[in-house]
């Protein structure tokens, strides 16, 4: 009898180490999966120019207003609430253009579309010599930067801080009046 029980006994702690085996790995996988936070990515997808004007090159300048889809692409499981922020535009590493970004929330694993105006214009540079020059070779390049802060929320219980980081280089050519070479890291 007693090696009946020693049996049993032994089988029933097999069973039991297999079943915490068995959690441990389900644990893992989900830890591995579903809780890692990564950054969301926010891009320009669109890029379109309207009231256009520039100068020539004795007499440089330019005023235009750019119309941008801007995407926040969240591959987290939880969503993405960022705070209020803001696109900027440059122009030989100077702002000329600004516009606001309103704090909202990406959805889990989903990109949020949303679109922005802005208005950019050579009156905020101080000086560029560099712009007449741009101007004669038919094609103006500008860059944008933006940063979204915010929080991933897993569950409505974890809560981790994370951020979003824009950098675009794009060519306006002035004889189309359109958006080339949009390129986004």
């Amino acid at each position: 009898m007693k090696g009946e029980g020693q049996r049993s006994n032994a089988k029933c702690l097999a069973y039991v180490a297999a079943f915490v085996v068995f959690q441990t790995a389900i644990i893992l996988i989900f830890a591995l999966t579903v809780m890692r936070i990564k950054n969301p990515k926010v891009r320009f997808g669109a890029v379109t120019v309207e009231n256009f004007s520039t100068g020539n090159s004795s007499s440089p300048f330019f005023d235009m207003r750019l119309m941008a889809r801007v995407t926040v692409k969240n591959t987290n499981f939880g969503h993405f609430k960022y705070e209020n922020s803001s696109i900027r535009i440059l122009y030989g590493g100077m702002e000329v253009g600004e516009a606001a970004v309103v704090k909202a929330r990406a959805r889990a694993r989903q990109t949020k579309k949303f679109d922005v105006t802005i208005d950019i214009s050579s009156s905020k540079l101080s000086t560029n010599s560099n712009l007449g020059n741009d101007i004669a070779s038919g094609v103006l390049p500008l860059s944008s930067e933006a940063k979204l802060s915010g929080k991933v929320h897993l569950m409505k219980v974890i809560k981790k801080k994370k951020s979003s980081e824009m950098s675009c280089t794009m060519g306006i050519n002035l004889g189309t009046r359109t958006v080339q070479d949009l390129k986004c890291k």
